[in-house]
């Protein structure tokens, strides 16, 4: 079996479509509450890192927090911003995805086919009807 963890918002969509996807190809994922088991300071870093994208990429800006807080000021050095998302988890984009082929923070949601290594093994359309994955587990064009 495939070792997969999905840091997961079982309130988010996308996050429950990306669940959806990752046990469409018959693997079940270590799924981490992080609202409810936020990650370590260590283990974010490591995210972001193995994401290789700008802290704030993962960060959720529509969140309401984000405005509060002033995390949109473009002169907070990258350790406030990872500070600010230890304090309130809320403010960590969801889904992060971690498989044997990458991390990725998976939205949209077919992000994830990218980084699964096992294939799709039927049709899956999101949660809104939109078709991903046609009835021969490929993936749907343009998505």
């Amino acid at each position: 079996m495939a070792d997969i963890t999905i840091y997961h918002n079982p309130k988010c969509g996308t996050s429950r479509n990306v669940l959806a996807l990752i046990r469409n190809t018959g693997a079940e994922p270590e799924v981490i509450e992080y609202l409810l088991t936020p990650p370590t300071r260590e283990k974010l870093l490591e995210l972001i890192a193995q994401m290789a994208v700008p802290v704030r990429d993962v960060m959720r800006r529509k969140e309401a927090l984000y405005e509060e807080l002033a995390l949109d000021n473009p002169a907070l050095a990258d350790g406030a911003l990872v500070e600010a998302m230890l304090a309130h988890p809320i403010l960590i984009n969801r889904p992060i995805v971690v498989t044997p082929l990458g991390t990725r923070l998976c939205r949209p949601s077919e992000a994830v086919l990218d980084i699964l290594p096992l294939p799709q093994r039927a049709a899956f359309a999101k949660e809104d009807g939109e078709p991903v994955v046609n009835a021969q587990g490929a993936r749907v064009a343009g998505r």
